[in-house]
């Protein structure tokens, strides 16, 4: 885990010069307005750099705009992260996001979908699968865990820089993986409070639904899904991309909607005995799917931009692995909106009841 994100980020920084990434562009009829808000926790010192007194998140709402006219479009990263991920010479341009900043929202009372990144990644890390979901009619909140996420820039210019210990030892992992759970989960419960408080400044007209709020995330975000789900019951749905479950959930289980949703081997290239414990303990409307052809880092946007990269497949493959980028990204939306359709919004989703000629790659398993 601890060198899986460095080395892609490794293969995008070597890529070939000059290469404009770009994300593939949403399916849904909404226009897209986001905004940057910096949260925090004055209950609690940061649990990584305890010199900090106090713990400082940043999280970024997705939304359907009313209209994006005089509102640019965000970058896929803030500028200050983007001088450290893409060094001058790299060949590389970042992408663009099809989020249009500040933008007015669209009228309506909107269910909300969390979003947590693996370890190790910033709250960008899904942005293909996050718009996809804000332009069918979603807000989603994306958040940025500092000091687990390579670098979090907060508006001041500050970065936060990842400052998990690297562990010497198997225990020492578990134990450190351990308390990165436990530090996501009291982040997601923070922004959940922050969000129903009233006091956030948000896009005009916006208008969340906080009685219908699911969750998703990939690799360690999906386990932090899990695990906050268990703690706060404000989550309806929870969805694991690709991810190791752990802590409490393990042993007492969820009684509310959890999709699975993996590669064909799991995270690793070989099963994952913590998702047969996770699929017994299931005790609500439960889905297990896997998406033919996927590794691990499918379920982020490395999934189109290392192919855009050109990076060899001999590289990638071993992250993102053989399936079609288009295909990989068109499956996953498809199946993560229709999850929320049926447990947010109580529409049919037929698409979770058994496999689709139109999405071949997406295999039932439960």
């Amino acid at each position: 885990m601890w060198s899986t994100y460095a080395a892609a980020a490794a293969l995008l920084v070597a890529a070939p010069a000059p290469v404009q990434l770009t994300l593939p562009v949403p399916t849904g009829p909404d226009r897209i307005g986001t905004v940057s808000l910096h949260l925090v926790d004055s209950s609690r010192p940061d649990p990584w750099v305890p010199a900090e007194r106090v713990r400082e998140l940043m999280v970024q709402i997705w939304y359907p705009a009313k209209e994006t006219r005089g509102h640019p479009r965000a970058g896929w990263v803030t500028p200050g992260v983007a001088a450290r991920i893409n060094p001058p010479g790299s060949g590389l341009v970042l992408p663009v996001t099809h989020g249009h900043t500040g933008a007015p929202a669209a009228p309506g009372r909107r269910p909300v979908v969390l979003y947590s990144p693996g370890f190790g990644l910033e709250r960008t890390g899904s942005t293909a699968l996050v718009e996809d979901l804000a332009s069918h009619g979603y807000v989603v909140v994306t958040i940025d865990h500092p000091h687990d996420a390579q670098f979090v820039e907060f508006p001041d210019g500050r970065i936060a820089e990842h400052a998990v210990p690297v562990p010497t030892d198997p225990e020492e992992a578990e134990r450190i993986i351990g308390k990165a759970l436990d530090v996501r989960v009291a982040d997601v419960r923070f922004v959940l409070d922050r969000l129903g408080s009233g006091s956030l400044r948000l896009p005009r007209g916006l208008t969340m639904d906080l009685g219908r709020v699911g969750m998703f995330g990939s690799s360690l975000g999906g386990a932090t899904a899990a695990e906050a789900m268990l703690a706060d019951r404000r989550i309806k749905a929870g969805l694991n991309l690709d991810g190791s479950f752990l802590g409490r959930v393990l042993d007492e289980g969820l009684d509310r909607p959890f999709l699975m949703l993996g590669s064909t081997h799991g995270s690793d290239g070989e099963e994952d005995e913590t998702w047969t414990r996770m699929w017994a303990g299931l005790r609500g409307p439960r889905h297990h799917l896997e998406l033919n052809g996927a590794g691990h880092l499918s379920f982020t946007d490395l999934q189109t931009l290392l192919p855009q990269a050109g990076t060899p497949p001999a590289d990638a493959e071993p992250l993102i692995g053989t399936i079609d980028a288009r295909r990989s990204i068109a499956a996953q939306r498809a199946y993560i909106r229709a999850f929320y359709d049926r447990y947010l919004r109580a529409c049919e989703a037929p698409l979770l009841d058994g496999p689709s000629r139109r999405y071949p790659e997406m295999l039932f398993r439960g």
